[in-house]
Order: structure tokens, then C-alpha cells, then sequence
């Protein structure tokens, strides 16, 4: 039976595993999805040695990034986002060979590519970790221009003090890549400054627990389309799917 797998570290909410055994089961797949919950990235090693079945692992928080040194060989997108969520397993007589892809750009683009209009140029990225990364190239082969919004000042970053309602109307694409606002912090929502939201603009967000978030509710208020991250989710774990079996 083939082994496939999710490190990160907590994993309590892991959306993979569920998905993934469902699938199997549904299609007659002989193989397992388990959660490998490590907290740290030095343990990567011993797994890949310990289950010789494993042929695939997706990596969450906080390993995005982390991880990209025990890899062998990166795909063009992992490669130029600078970001792994997917490892595909090779085993021969040789050893072991890891390549890392990314399949968050893929299900991002897809699942926000129906929402865009030729008037949505500019967005705003809320939070810098590695999801970010990934939306920001995605967001960039759209052909839209991004700027990244932190909590504190940072070189070439914007804050949430500085989002004037000139640079609101500019930026009609806001995608939220923080966890703020995720199940049990229903009742936050990131500090934006929503009288300034329209018609025009777009609130996106990653997180998919609750199904709509304060966020997401916030901009709809003022009119604006949103939609959270469950169809990325779905996009990008099929994506996962193929780069294991290509």
C-alpha cells in the first residue's frame, strides 16, 4: 500500500487527510493519507527513511519554507516563490530523490481567475508567511500588481495605518493570507479600514473555517465579492494529486 502524507506542526485542522481518504476510498485507490505532526523540520529526515512506502507528503505551516533545503530538486513556480507545499517521492537503486512543487499558486489562480474584472489591476496581500508567497506570484501572473500589508513597518510593505481611502480604491483585490479570523477567532477580523470597500472590490480569503469570516462578511456589507479558501483547498490538493503521479 502507498503512503501518502501532511507534515507541519499543529495539524489538529488538517483539511488534507480527510480529503485524501476519502478519495482513495471513493476510487478504489490502494493507499493512505496519515498526518506526520513534527515540530521541528529536523525530524523531516527520519520519516522519509522510516515509511519506504511514502511516495508523496504535502507541508503546511510552518514548513513552506523550511523545508526547501532537504529537497533535491524545486519546481519552476516552488522555485521562484520560494515556498513547497507539495513533495513528490521517487525511490530507485540510486536513493531517494525529493522535488518540491506548489500547488497553492495553482489552486489560488484558478479559484479567483472567475471573480476578475479589467478593472481589478492592483491588490493587497494581508500577512507575510509562506501562503503569502504563493498568492503574491500567482496574483502576479494574473498580471495584477500586489502590495503586502503588515502589522509592523517593513521595507516595501504597507500597514494597516497607512491604507488611506485613495489607496483602498486603488487596490480592489484584498486576499487575506493571515489566520486571523480562523475558527475559534470567529469574532477578529484583519484591521482594514472597511467604510472605504465598494462594489469594485474583492475580499478573499484563505481561511475556510468558519465558511464566511468577519472578513469576508465586513466587505459583503459594502457591497463587495468575497469567497473564502475551501475551493483553493480542493484546486490545490488535486494539483498535489498530479505532480505525485506525473
Amino acid at each position: 500500500m502507498d503512503l501518502y502524507g501532511l507534515i507541519g506542526h499543529p495539524l489538529g485542522h488538517s483539511f488534507s487527510k480527510k480529503f485524501f481518504n476519502e478519495k482513495f476510498q471513493n476510487e478504489m485507490i490502494d493507499a493512505e493519507y496519515r498526518n506526520f505532526d513534527i515540530d521541528t523540520i529536523k525530524s523531516f529526515p527520519t520519516i522519509i527513511e522510516e515509511y519506504s512506502n511514502l511516495r508523496g507528503l504535502n507541508v503546511t505551516i510552518p514548513y513552506k519554507e523550511l523545508i526547501i533545503p532537504y529537497l533535491d530538486e524545486l519546481s519552476e513556480d516552488a522555485q521562484a516563490i520560494g515556498a513547497v507545499n507539495v513533495i513528490k517521492i521517487s525511490r530507485n537503486h540510486e536513493g531517494v530523490h525529493l522535488k518540491g512543487y506548489n500547488s497553492d499558486v495553482i489552486g489560488f489562480t484558478d479559484s479567483i481567475r472567475p471573480l476578475l474584472k479589467p478593472f481589478h489591476k492592483k491588490a493587497l496581500i494581508l500577512g507575510t508567511g509562506g501562503a503569502s508567497k504563493a498568492i503574491r506570484y500567482g496574483l502576479y501572473k494574473l498580471g495584477i500588481e500586489t502590495c503586502f500589508v503588515s502589522r509592523r513597518p517593513k521595507e516595501g510593505m504597507l500597514t494597516y495605518s497607512d491604507l488611506t481611502a485613495d489607496i483602498m480604491a486603488e487596490y480592489t483585490v484584498i486576499v487575506n493570507c493571515s489566520p486571523v479570523g480562523m475558527f475559534p477567532h470567529t469574532d477578529e477580523r484583519p484591521d482594514l479600514p472597511y467604510q472605504f470597500i465598494g462594489s469594485h472590490h474583492i475580499l478573499y480569503d484563505l481561511v475556510y473555517n468558519p465558511d464566511e469570516t468577519l472578513f469576508m462578511k465586513s466587505g459583503k456589507e459594502q457591497g463587495a465579492t468575497t469567497k473564502n479558501g475551501l475551493e483553493m483547498l480542493i484546486l490545490q490538493a488535486r494539483a498535489g494529486w498530479n505532480f505525485w503521479n506525473e
